[in-house]
């Protein structure tokens, strides 16, 4: 379906009238960041201006997550301290928008909220807006059609050089901890055609970094039956010209093909920090999870991909303390971790979501030794993460100039292709340039280097 532009034209002329701005808090992953991009682009086509902070907005968006049980708190923290600001609308979008036990507390409870919209909405949005303004209309709204794919919608990123394309939407692994097939709903991949369009657009604009987002990315082209795989993706996106690094987030271990991995392998541009979520280092606690792989499985194609892949690391996401974990089965998980060497770990403690499958299984874990895990687990990756870095110092990098440091005006900031922060001095024209860097300092949680 191709976005409809039908009444932004129509607001325009009010929106800049009224020199009216605009603020967006986005909670949550790389696809409620891409999403944000996509309002954003929408608002300003409208004439909406970029507000630097939410103080002096006019309208206030919040793009929602519901992965973990403390994002409720947040957004209705959010929505609380904003009851009492004057003049402003107040927009809320995203995945927790999906469930309609949050819709109802809104209704019931946030009475001055002016627009509420599901991730299926995004097509109403303009109408919402112009309605909103001009007639003074409120909308929460429960949208529940999961096969739309909306294309050429306006998009802008705060990055000049960096951009994100959404390839395939919904999630169909129905992983027994996860909200996500529930309020994104099943898969749905985009049109070959239609992605290669939009990296191009980009590359043409200056982008030079590119990463590809879907709950699932590796089981894209799977629905639309016509043979398309990622990997011929990725093939395609690499021709493209004035695209110098392609990033993918999040692929499945359980589709995770041979081919793929060639793919990977034969790349000039592909990151070599690859996101594999392991989510538990238990064949037990994943088979709980509903994850479709074991142990061993995973540590298989681990060292199937560095085999292929030389210099490539890995990246992950893990639940400790999910219902019936014991200790042993967290030594599970820190054997996987200590055996892998993950470059970032994304970790938290097991978040019950409601209407889940996990959110009925009996937790018999007291929260002190959920902590105590985190910690520890915490303790272990501090201690790779410094092995890691010294294996990195004197050697050289190919990385793109981001812009200057923001903890260290002196500095300037990018990324090596497995994705490590490094600092470094340069000069303003050397952003968005690619700059070779020797590694001559280990930070733990950053790394120095000097151009060469």
């Amino acid at each position: 379906m191709r976005f409809k532009n039908n009444y932004i034209d129509k607001t325009k002329e009010f929106v800049l009238n009224n020199k009216l701005s605009y603020y967006i808090d986005t909670m949550g992953c790389s696809m409620n960041e891409n999403d944000s991009s996509k309002y954003a682009g929408i608002l300003e086509t409208m004439g909406f201006i970029k507000s630097i902070d939410e103080e002096s907005s006019n309208l206030i968006l919040l793009n929602t997550c519901s992965i973990r049980e403390n994002a409720e708190n947040t957004l209705f923290g959010r929505l609380g301290a904003l009851k009492n600001k004057k003049n402003t609308y107040i927009i809320v979008v995203g995945c927790m928008t999906e469930q309609k036990h949050i819709l109802e507390k809104i209704k019931k409870s946030y009475s001055y909220v002016n627009i509420v919209l599901g991730t299926h909405s995004m097509q109403t949005f303009p109408e919402k807006i112009y309605n909103m303004l001009i007639n003074k209309e409120k909308y929460i709204e429960y949208f529940d059609k999961e096969d739309i794919v909306l294309e050429n919608v306006p998009i802008k990123f705060e990055d000049k050089n960096k951009a994100s394309v959404s390839i395939i939407y919904g999630c169909n692994n129905f992983c027994t901890y996860c909200i996500v097939p529930y309020v994104r709903g099943r898969e749905r991949s985009r049109l070959k055609e239609d992605i290669i369009s939009d990296v191009k657009d980009l590359a043409n604009k200056g982008y030079k970094e590119i990463n590809l987002l879907g709950q699932n990315v590796n089981t894209y082209g799977k629905d639309l039956n016509n043979g398309t795989k990622f990997s011929d993706l990725l093939k395609e996106i690499e021709k493209i010209d004035g695209i110098d690094i392609i990033k993918f987030m999040s692929p499945h271990p359980k589709d995770f093909t041979d081919e793929l991995i060639e793919v990977i392998a034969n790349s000039k541009k592909i990151s070599k920090q690859i996101h594999l979520p392991l989510q538990s280092g238990s064949s037990k606690i994943l088979n709980l999870m509903n994850r479709k792989y074991t142990k061993e499985s995973y540590l298989e194609l681990v060292n199937k991909i560095k085999i292929k892949c030389k210099d490539v690391v890995f990246s992950t996401d893990i639940i400790v303390g999910f219902p019936y974990e014991t200790e042993e089965d967290f030594l599970e998980t820190l054997d996987v971790v200590n055996n892998v060497k993950f470059d970032q770990i994304f970790m938290y403690i097991y978040s019950k979501r409601i209407g889940t499958k996990a959110a009925s299984m009996e937790d018999f874990t007291k929260t002190e030794e959920k902590v105590n895990r985190l910690q520890r687990l915490k303790e272990l990756f501090k201690n790779i993460t410094f092995e890691n870095n010294e294996n990195m110092l004197e050697k050289e990098y190919l990385i793109l100039v981001e812009g200057k440091s923001k903890n260290n005006e002196s500095y300037y900031t990018g990324r090596t292709n497995t994705n490590k922060i490094v600092i470094f001095e340069a000069k303003n024209e050397d952003i968005g340039k690619i700059k070779k860097v020797k590694i001559i300092k280990n930070n733990l949680w950053y790394l120095t280097g000097k151009i060469i």
